[in-house]
């Protein structure tokens, strides 16, 4: 279901304010005797992926195929990985924005819309050199959370960050979510995605289906508990305008298309689930709900964000300048509810933009101590505090206590938090599955 109109503007105004959290993809490229294939996992919790294809015409030079599973309008999709008729591959992966790099100074054409101007450099460029050309013409550190990989027909590939570009011609090639030119092995060996994959490669090359399989399956991720991971994974070959996809890092079953054939029947796009066998996985994710699939929680999200807590939090204050909260006792709790109803406020406003949150291991960990990774704590601290309101909304029944003002305040600040830990339960985010 879709989110309303009013919560999907103030998410996509946040979005503009704050910087999201990677999804984790993965690639790698082999080159043997002039053969080269590149394989591109994505890792993703949509459950919307696409193969489209967009055939030449008098005004776009070359016909173009891509994969992709984020929904940016009612037919249309990002790209997420593809190749072109001349044999050039490409692969985005998101990565932390590079820290001390300097913006180019040169008067740089702005990038008005990211789909089509992705689109255009596999519509337009045969080469990697001329992707480099193409791309210096525009401010591409626009994609400060992306890297991008341009593989060319010769094996030659381009790396493509915020604020650099660099030409290799390596035989064999991994990435993962970083970007090379301020990362070390040593640390790029950190992701383990990435450190299979170089292993692997390390110790054989191949061009055939049946080894690139192998070293997407290596580079795949399912995790516990949700068993989300690799969504789709796509290896190009420019030598026969051949892709074969693989659904849900399943490596049992493939399905392969001539791209060429495609081409001639003009642009189109496929739903990919449909084709694939049923899988257990998948199913799954898909009956997980988090704010970004179900419009209950998201209102729900929306009301306790934007509504609850804020009137909570102001009611105290004001109750606290006011002497409401009389006792030594009763005033450190209203303190503490103070500050907790505060960082909710944020980490509830986190949930509601980063999906990463609810498939990755409680607490969060993100790229660098954050208030974010900080507030990830915060589910295990408000049981105590549940149990601690709940003992004084008890006492506070008896004649000689607080008054009904302070009892509805208490026993409205405990429903919140009890309706949030029920939540939070539900999506692993005490660490219990």
């Amino acid at each position: 279901m879709k989110l309303t109109l009013i919560s999907r503007s103030i998410l996509v105004s946040g979005m503009l304010l704050l910087s999201l959290p990677a999804l984790p993809c993965s690639m790698y490229k082999v080159t043997v005797n002039g053969h080269t294939r590149v394989g591109c996992n994505e890792d993703a919790w949509r459950t919307t992926p696409h193969i489209w294809f967009e055939s030449r015409t008098s005004s776009v030079p070359y016909s173009a195929a891509f994969t992709g599973s984020r929904k940016v309008s009612e037919n249309e999709y990002a790209p997420q990985s593809g190749m072109n008729d001349q044999g050039l591959v490409f692969s985005r992966l998101a990565t932390a924005t590079p820290k001390n790099q300097a913006a180019s100074s040169k008067k740089l054409l702005s990038i008005e819309n990211p789909i089509t101007y992705l689109k255009s450099i596999l519509h337009s460029c045969r080469t990697v050199e001329e992707v480099r050309d193409f791309i210096s013409r525009y401010d591409h550190s626009y994609f400060r959370e992306d890297v991008f990989i341009y593989i060319d027909k010769s094996g030659k590939y381009l790396i493509v960050e915020p604020f650099t570009m660099t030409i290799g011609t390596d035989a064999t090639y991994v990435l993962a979510n970083f970007c090379p030119s301020v990362t070390p092995d040593d640390k790029a060996r950190h992701w383990e995605r990435y450190r299979k994959g170089r292993d692997l490669l390390n110790t054989r090359t191949d061009t055939s289906l049946a080894f690139c399989r192998t070293v997407s399956d290596s580079m795949s991720v399912n995790r516990y508990p949700h068993d989300d991971g690799t969504l789709l994974t796509s290896i190009w070959n420019p030598d026969l305008l051949r892709v074969n996809l693989y659904f849900y890092h399943n490596y049992d079953t493939t399905i392969g298309f001539d791209l060429q054939k495609e081409w001639s029947a003009g642009n189109h796009s496929i739903s990919l689930v449909a084709l694939f066998p049923e899988n257990a996985g998948f199913e799954k994710l898909k009956q997980f709900k988090t704010p970004f699939n179900s419009a209950f929680q998201n209102s729900l999200m929306m009301g306790i964000l934007f509504f609850i807590l804020p009137v909570l939090t102001l009611v105290i204050l004001i109750a606290l300048i006011r002497r409401k909260m009389d006792g030594l006792r009763l005033k450190s709790l209203s303190i503490v509810l103070v500050i907790m109803n505060i960082l909710l406020m944020y980490y509830v406003f986190q949930l509601l933009m980063h999906q990463a949150i609810y498939f990755f291991p409680a607490p969060y960990k993100d790229y660098e101590p954050s208030l974010l990774q900080l507030c990830s704590y915060l589910p295990y601290l408000m049981l105590p505090v549940v149990l601690l309101l709940i003992v004084v909304l008890v006492k506070s029944f008896k004649p000689v206590n607080h008054s009904r003002f302070i009892r509805v305040v208490l026993a409205i600040n405990t429903l919140s938090y009890t309706v949030l830990l029920g939540l939070f339960l539900y999506w692993g985010l005490l660490g219990i599955s």
